[in-house]
């Protein structure tokens, strides 16, 4: 089950806007995240990944970066998983990727462990 299902991404602007302007916030060269967190009924984590066009100009680089993105969060996402489970609540995650330079998968698969990390320990 490696695929990035509808219920995990994030695309709702009511709960978007309210993750930019409510959420907390920190930074892991090269993201910056924003997650927001609540009690919920049915515990579920939804992701939204972003390149920006100010850093990336071209479009190719900007897919080659989120799909990096994206993978490196599919393989690690069990931990948030299972922290998301144990306590309930319904999380809303954006990773800004926040660099000009290209980075490598480890690059960023050691940056998104480290923020999973960093959030499940704010749950």
């Amino acid at each position: 089950m490696n695929s990035l299902t509808k219920p995990e991404r994030l695309c709702s602007y009511g709960a978007i806007r309210r993750l930019f302007k409510e959420g907390q916030s920190g930074f892991v060269y090269p993201f910056r995240y924003m997650f927001y967190v609540e009690d919920a009924a049915q515990p579920e984590a939804a992701i939204l990944f972003s390149t920006p066009k100010k850093f990336h100009k071209r479009a190719n680089n900007r897919n080659l970066l989120k799909r990096r993105t994206r993978e490196a969060y599919r393989l690690n996402r069990e931990a948030l998983s299972q922290a998301v489970a144990e306590r309930d609540v319904t999380l809303d995650i954006a990773f800004v990727y926040s660099t000009k330079e290209c980075h490598s998968h480890k690059t960023i698969t050691n940056a998104l462990q480290r923020i999973l990390e960093q959030v499940c320990e704010h749950l």
